[in-house]
């Protein structure tokens, strides 16, 4: 199912500009728990083992409600025994960390948000890694190793050919690391979101998914040996009873897509077919954005944005394989 049909390939790589070097993402921010319980308390909140993660790991992580939609997604490492960073969305941060902070009780852990102290970096392309942090070419995808200046580099998932780090750590060591690199925009950095296949949960986009719907669960989302966090009955159900009907797709328009715009099938024109999850301008042309489809849309007919007659709407394919049906993702 990852492949695209013959009508929608995508630009020859020659066309695409070279996106590389450095920025400051002002779209993210930081959650700190710290404590004791700072990992056992996480574990048993979000998609995500935190008891067992290494200190020299990363993570991919949801927040659920009981009905298992997600409302926040984050990258997550441990910096010690006993004290977590989340990486989420900044517009998603003071919900998240109010939120959170309900269910800590007698827990012993202690969540804030180190906005003066922390900043977030990110890092695209071999050089800008290699420049931070020495030889990062063996950093495996999803491990984290500590740096100079007491920082945090987090291998991301490659994006479009290029290798991406997500650098954590004190706000002051962050514009001397700015200046030494090539600045990378904003919208640049979107498009390697959109092209590394995994969308993060927006204000747009809050409690619209189960965590298969973006394709949380290929990609190391979520960890089905763990025990119970808000909503998991929900999402485990929907992985062991093959009641998936939706996945994320990597789809093109002419036009600018935004998240939460509805996507329409001409084979059921009465009604959407998916929503737009993220999306951003693609360096060579065009927009690329990553969108939750019914999987009967995948079988012919064709794709439009806002309404049925709307722009026109290509696949591209993604990084990593999709189930061609709810049913071959289980084992």
């Amino acid at each position: 199912m990852s492949a695209p049909p013959p009508s929608a390939a995508a630009p020859p790589a020659s066309a695409v500009t070279i996106v590389e070097g450095a920025l400051r993402l002002e779209a993210l921010r930081l959650i700190r728990v710290r404590g004791a319980d700072a990992a056992s308390f996480l574990h048993g909140q979000l998609t995500q083992d935190f008891k067992l993660l290494g200190l020299s790991e990363a993570r991919l992580a949801a927040l659920c409600s009981a009905k298992g939609r997600m409302l926040a997604s984050f990258v997550g490492f441990k910096r010690s025994h006993e004290e977590v960073w989340l990486a989420c969305r900044r517009d998603l941060q003071g919900a998240t960390l109010k939120r959170l902070s309900m269910f800590v009780l007698r827990a012993q852990a202690r969540l804030d948000a180190p906005e003066a102290e922390l900043a977030l970096i990110g890092l695209a392309g071999a050089a800008a890694g290699t420049a931070v942090s020495g030889d990062v070419a063996a950093q495996p995808v999803w491990s984290q190793r500590r740096i100079a200046g007491d920082a945090s580099l987090v291998r991301l998932p490659d994006a479009a050919g290029r290798p991406r780090w997500l650098w954590a750590g004190p706000a002051e060591a962050a514009e001397p690391l700015l200046a030494a690199l090539p600045a990378l925009a904003p919208s640049a950095w979107d498009w390697l979101e959109v092209r590394s296949g995994i969308a993060p949960v927006v204000a747009a986009t809050v409690e619209a998914f189960v965590p298969q719907m973006l394709n949380y669960e290929l990609v190391g989302g979520v960890n089905f040996q763990k025990g119970c966090y808000p909503g998991q009955e929900v999402v485990a159900r929907s992985q062991y009873r093959g009641t998936l009907k939706r996945r994320t797709q990597l789809l093109r328009a002419e036009l600018p897509m935004a998240p939460g715009q509805e996507v329409w099938w001409s084979g059921d024109a009465g009604q959407p077919s998916g929503l737009v999850a993220f999306a951003a301008p693609a360096p060579d042309g065009g927009h690329d954005a990553l969108v939750e489809l019914k999987l009967a849309a995948l079988d012919g007919g064709s794709l439009h944005l806002g309404t049925a007659d709307g722009p026109p709407l290509a696949r591209l394919s993604l990084p990593y394989t999709v189930p061609a049906s709810a049913e071959t993702s289980l084992g």
